[in-house]
C-alpha cells in the first residue's frame, strides 16, 4: 500500500472541492488499515476516513493529516437461513453496489436507498435515512479497528448505539472496516417488484433532489424539543420547510454555489464553486432561520480539514 503526498481531494467529495491531503492512501484489508493508522500514529496526525464524498465539505486548505480512502468493496452472501440471508460488505463498497448485488441474489430490502450516493462505511457511520427507513433496521454486525492501529472487533448492532444521523463511530475511536445485513430472501416475483420500487425511488429522486455536485440535505432536522412551530398537531422538524417559507430554493447563491432550485435544504456547486463559498451560503441560510423562526439549523453534512468551526452555532 503506497502513501501519497498532497492529493487533491475534489475529484473525491461530491462537491467537488476542497484542498489535499497531506497523506493519502487506500487500503484494502484489515492490515493494510492497521499499517495506515500506525503511520498516521508514529507521525502524530490526524486522520479522516474517506468513503464515497457525498456527504462532506473539505476545507479549500484541505486536511492536514492522513485520508484513508476505503477500498475493499468485496461483498459476499455469508449465510442463508429461513425468511432472511446475511450479506458481508466491506466498508469501501457502495450503497449501489450494494443494492445491485443484494436483488441479483433475490434478496430485498435495501432498495428503498436507492439512488442515495455513499459508501457503506459513511452509511453506517451516519445511519442512512430515507424519511422513515433508517439503515440499522437492516444492520447486524460490525467490524472495527480502534483509531491507534490496534485491534480489531466483531461488534454487534447495540454497540453502534444507533440514533437519527449518528452512531458509536461519531466518536472517533473505532472506523469501521466490514458491515453485515440481514436482507429479505425473495421469489422471483420478489425480486421483480423490489427492482420496480428502486426504479421508481431514483425517479423520483432525481426529479425532487440535485443528481450531482451536493452533500445532499445540508442540515440535519430539526429534533421535536428544538422546535416551537407545530402544523396540523405535529412538530414542524423539517429545516427545508422553513427554508422554503424564506424564498432561498435557487435564489440564495454565492459564486457558483447556490441553494439548489429542486431543494430548499440542498447546496450545489453549478461549476466553479470553492468550500469557502458554500459555507457563506449555508450561513445565510442558518442566519435567516434563525432571524425568522428563532431556531438555528445543524449541519448534517461533515466539515473536514477546518482549522475553526465555520458555521454558527
Amino acid at each position: 500500500m503506497e502513501f501519497q503526498r498532497d492529493i487533491s481531494l475534489a475529484p473525491y467529495t461530491w462537491f467537488r472541492t476542497g484542498g489535499p491531503a497531506g497523506f493519502f492512501c487506500e487500503p484494502e484489508t484489515d492490515g493494510d488499515f492497521r499499517k495506515a493508522l500506525e503511520f498516521a500514529h508514529e507521525r502524530d496526525l490526524p486522520v479522516f476516513v474517506l468513503g464515497e464524498g457525498a456527504n462532506i465539505l473539505v476545507s479549500d486548505g484541505g486536511f492536514p493529516g492522513l485520508v484513508i480512502h476505503q477500498a475493499d468493496t468485496d461483498i459476499e452472501v455469508v449465510e442463508r437461513k429461513g425468511e432472511y440471508s446475511l450479506v458481508r460488505a466491506g466498508s469501501g463498497a457502495t450503497i449501489p453496489d450494494l443494492i445491485e448485488f443484494s436483488l441479483e441474489n433475490n434478496l430485498a430490502g435495501l432498495e428503498v436507498f436507492s439512488g442515495i450516493p455513499g459508501s457503506v462505511g459513511g452509511a453506517v457511520y451516519i445511519n442512512l435515512h430515507y424519511f422513515d427507513d433508517l439503515l440499522s433496521d437492516y444492520f447486524r454486525e460490525g467490524r472495527v479497528i480502534r483509531a491507534d492501529g490496534g485491534e480489531i472487533l466483531r461488534v454487534d448492532r447495540d454497540w453502534f448505539q444507533f440514533g437519527y444521523d449518528t452512531s458509536t463511530l461519531h466518536q472517533g475511536e473505532y472506523y469501521l472496516t466490514e458491515a453485515t445485513f440481514a436482507l429479505h430472501n425473495a421469489d422471483m416475483r420478489d425480486t421483480a417488484f423490489a427492482r420496480g420500487r428502486r426504479e421508481e425511488i431514483i425517479r423520483h429522486r432525481n426529479r425532487r433532489y440535485p443528481e450531482s455536485h451536493t452533500c445532499g440535505s445540508f442540515f440535519r432536522n430539526f429534533l421535536p424539543e428544538e422546535v416551537n412551530l407545530t402544523v396540523d398537531g405535529q412538530d414542524m422538524i423539517f429545516v427545508g420547510y422553513y427554508l422554503d417559507l424564506l424564498g432561498v430554493k435557487g435564489t440564495l447563491r454565492k459564486g457558483d454555489a447556490m441553494v439548489s432550485p429542486k431543494h430548499a435544504n440542498m447546496i450545489v456547486n453549478r461549476g466553479q464553486a470553492t468550500s469557502a463559498q458554500i459555507l457563506q451560503v449555508a450561513r445565510s441560510m442558518q442566519q435567516q432561520v434563525l432571524d425568522e423562526f428563532g431556531i438555528l439549523p445543524q449541519p448534517e453534512c461533515q466539515l473536514i480539514g477546518f482549522d475553526q468551526y465555520p458555521l454558527m452555532g
